[in-house]
Formats: structure tokens, sequence, C-alpha cells
């Protein structure tokens, strides 16, 4: 059963997204499901577990931080304050 998802990403992300599923004939909606698949069907504990974490790692300059925030608000706080 499909269940629709509102999420708000930054647009280069999208645009560049858009353009990878539709290269691999897929939807954007099936190329996210897919990868949250991929993320959840292992026993990842944290961030830093995650597959992706090594190559983050690679080609971060300078150590790598994952920040966790609590809730919605300080997020978007967090995001506009450092677009200024």
């Amino acid at each position: 059963m499909d269940v629709k998802v509102t999420l708000s990403f930054d647009k280069d992300v999208i645009d560049r997204a858009k353009s990878f599923a539709e290269e691999n004939n897929i939807s954007l909606s099936r190329l996210t499901e897919y990868l949250y698949n991929q993320i959840t069907s292992k026993n990842y504990k944290s961030l830093e577990d995650l597959p992706v974490s090594d190559w983050v790692d690679f080609v971060a300059e300078g150590r790598v931080e994952y920040k966790r925030v609590q809730n919605r608000k300080d997020q978007k706080d967090e995001f506009f304050s450092s677009k200024k």
C-alpha cells in the first residue's frame, strides 16, 4: 500500500535527484522509497553507521559532524540562519 509523504528539500538537490531517477528509469518516489528501504533494512544504530558515512568522511574538508535537531522549528531556524 502506498502512502503519501510531504518532504522539503533544497531545489538543487531535487533537480539532481530527478535527473538521476530519470537516467535510471525510475520515479523520484520509487528512488526515495528504495533509499529509505536500504537504510531501514539494515541494523544501523546511528547516521555514522550508514555506508555513505565513509564516503562523506572521504570527501569532507575537516572533521565530519552529524547534528541532530530536536524539532522541526529548530531545524528550520538553523537552516535559515546558515543562509545569512
